[in-house]
């Protein structure tokens, strides 16, 4: 079965290990410590081969010592050269085990690489033990607290929201919109909220204005209309009744219904005021006890929100929202802006001197991390293991030798010296014991 049949995506090679100009330059450098470590090995060389022609020559018993040293310091230099080699590449292109180790061990080196590395450095305790010595909550709320940080961080949070609102679609985000409105409308009763609000209102005598503004409207209408009402009336007017009679019934109905308007308009102790308010205070009632009013609040409720209009309405408030967000994240000055200037400074002047502000934010962001590492440890330590794996042996072997090899050279040389040192010493002992 191949990879990603099952749903996993199939891995794609990574980007390329590549040897570059300034690895060529660190070569050069490598190779000057090269040609002086071999330098040293040929100068011990000739040093062995003179100190032990003298001594067969009678130049006397110092030679030994020299050749003994020489000859401990060109084994050092042998075996050093040995080991490095052996690091990148095979000694004089002999198949000796072990060697070349780089090129031919790189894939488990670099799992052995991840696998430390999740082991030492992504375990939850190490993380949350560094976290706790940087001392997190302090700093940011010291760094916050400066007005120049909060202006940065502030620019860099409009950009982010300019950018967000940017690339989110109207048409995704308006049916989002709507239907978390709808659902919400639809999952709670109003009927009960609606009735305590008219309870108080009632109470607190708030519907009066209403009121009076329903008189003066409806008395100037009747003013303004004072034919049309009397038409009306006179249009429902028996046939057989006298066109007369049906006049004085119009003009008498007008007026009567004018002054009763009026009456209502300028007397607040009115007995229609008092009807409307005692209908007002049952209805309220109704609103919260009344299963059946309760019932038919919640049918016109969702009659309202299944109408297209409603739903257009709703959907159309996230263009409004998104306009006015981006106008305010656009300009430095807007409100937007600046009250989110004055919560960072605030917010940082705070977790600067509130040591309880300060563990909660550094728990927080130990509990995230410690998450982190827990559930993406595996992720993290295969983007080790995975990137090793693609680069090419060669090449990782030069760039490696490139950057390290100098140092490695360092390793010849003191092989070279201590070889000699360790032989001359062990010469000396040996000659005292009467060897």
């Amino acid at each position: 079965m191949n990879e990603g049949s099952l749903g996993t995506p199939p891995r794609r090679p990574l980007a390329a290990f590549s040897y570059t100009a300034a690895d060529e330059e660190k070569s050069r450098g490598v190779r000057r410590m090269k040609a002086t470590a071999t330098g040293l090995l040929l100068f011990v060389a000739a040093v062995y081969a003179l100190a032990t022609w003298g001594r067969n020559e009678g130049w006397g018993a110092w030679t030994a010592y020299v050749a003994a040293a020489a000859e401990a310091g060109m084994v050092g230099a042998l075996a050093d050269w040995f080991a490095v080699t052996a690091l990148f590449r095979r000694p004089l292109g002999l198949p000796i085990p072990h060697t070349a180790i780089i090129p031919t061990k790189k894939d488990q080196l670099g799992a052995s690489l991840g696998a430390f590395v999740g082991e030492n450095f992504l375990s939850p305790e190490v993380v949350r033990d560094r976290l706790r010595s940087l001392g997190i909550g302090g700093r940011l709320g010291a760094w916050l607290a400066d007005p120049a940080h909060a202006d940065r961080v502030t620019a860099e949070l409009s950009t982010a929201l300019r950018g967000a609102l940017t690339v989110l679609r109207d048409s995704d985000v308006q049916a989002v919109v709507g239907e978390a409105i709808t659902r919400r409308a639809e999952a709670a009763e109003i009927a009960p909220g609606i009735g305590k609000t008219l309870e108080k209102v009632v109470a607190d005598g708030a519907h009066h204005r209403a009121v009076d503004l329903i008189c003066t409207r409806a008395h100037d209408w009747l003013v303004y209309h004072a034919d049309s009402v009397m038409d009306a009336v006179q249009g429902g007017a028996p046939g057989w009744t006298p066109r007369f009679v049906d006049k004085k019934v119009g003009e008498r109905v007008y007026r009567e219904l004018l002054r009763f308007v009026t009456e209502m308009r300028d007397m607040p102790g009115h007995p229609a005021r008092g009807a409307i308010d005692r209908f007002l205070t049952d209805f309220a009632a109704d609103l919260q006890a009344d299963t059946d009013t309760r019932a038919r609040v919640e049918r016109l409720k969702s009659d309202l929100l299944a109408r297209p209009e409603v739903q257009d309405v709703i959907a159309s408030a996230w263009s409004a929202v998104r306009t006015m967000m981006l106008a305010a994240a656009e300009d430095d000055r807007s409100e937007l802006r600046l009250r989110a200037r004055a919560s960072l400074i605030s917010l940082g002047g705070r977790l600067a001197t509130d040591s309880r502000l300060q563990g909660k934010v550094e728990g927080w962001l130990e509990d995230a991390a410690a998450y982190v590492v827990t559930t993406y440890r595996a992720e993290i330590t295969s983007l080790i293991t995975d990137t090793v794996a693609s680069w090419d042996a060669t090449q990782t072997s030069r760039k490696i030798e490139a950057n390290i090899g100098r140092d490695l050279q360092f390793i010849r040389i003191n092989g070279t010296v201590v070889g000699a040192l360790a032989g001359l010493l062990i010469y000396t002992i040996s000659h005292a014991l009467g060897g």
